[in-house]
């Protein structure tokens, strides 16, 4: 109603419904990218792949830098890329053996090219070397690849996750969801109520990046 509203002042003030709507999108996107986040960033994506052109030309230039080959493996990933990302940790990683970042991310690759078997090793070590490596990520990875065939274990992972780090909203949504998908609905009301309570306890500069996830949890929690 409000957006109706919104839409026919701009359209009053403008005196072209097709501006009227282009700003009134404008305006969404600008609104969400500062407080939702639903909306990709516009300029994210080329200023990634900048990254990624200057890490490429280091790697030709200097093809055992390892710094360059795990900064394009990170950017591949955010592209989802994730055989070129694998190839370049599987040829750090002699060097980089020690870094549980480093078989944090190639299990990942490893998990998203197939082979989650060796990938949920590499999870698991690198846990071992540092268990709050990439802030938990490792145990959300984990409950993604393993709840597929064994939904139980997913739950496992996640209650892990939640122990070594209790102050994330995705955590009890995904936590929620997996409830959900044992029919456990009780449970899972509880996981999302559990998410919108942990956002609301949030400093100010973590809102932003979990709200999305409190914002789904809070409407999977009202819809039962």
């Amino acid at each position: 109603m409000k957006l109706g509203l919104l839409f026919g002042l701009l359209w009053v003030l403008l005196g072209n419904p097709f501006v009227a709507l282009l700003v009134l999108l404008l305006l969404l996107y600008f609104l969400d990218r500062s407080f939702l986040g639903f909306f990709p960033s516009v300029t994210h994506p080329i200023r990634r792949q900048r990254r990624l052109s200057r890490a490429l030309q280091d790697i030709r230039e200097r093809p055992f830098d390892v710094s360059a080959k795990q900064e394009a493996a990170r950017l591949y990933m955010e592209k989802k890329r994730w055989a070129e990302a694998r190839r370049l940790l599987e040829d750090i990683m002699p060097v980089m053996e020690h870094s549980a970042e480093v078989r944090c991310d190639l299990g990942i690759c490893r998990i998203k090219t197939g082979d989650a078997e060796q990938g949920e090793r590499d999870l698991r070590e690198a846990l071992r070397m540092n268990p709050r490596v990439r802030y938990g990520e490792p145990y959300l990875r984990l409950a993604e690849a393993i709840a597929p065939v064994d939904t139980e274990r997913a739950v496992e992972a996640l209650k892990q996750f939640g122990d070594a780090h209790s102050s994330s909203s995705e955590l009890y949504y995904r936590l929620g969801r997996l409830y959900a998908s044992l029919g456990r609905n009780r449970e899972a009301k509880e996981a999302y109520r559990e998410a919108v309570e942990v956002y609301r306890a949030l400093p100010k500069y973590k809102k932003k990046t979990e709200r999305r996830w409190a914002l789904l949890a809070a409407v999977r929690s009202a819809v039962g």
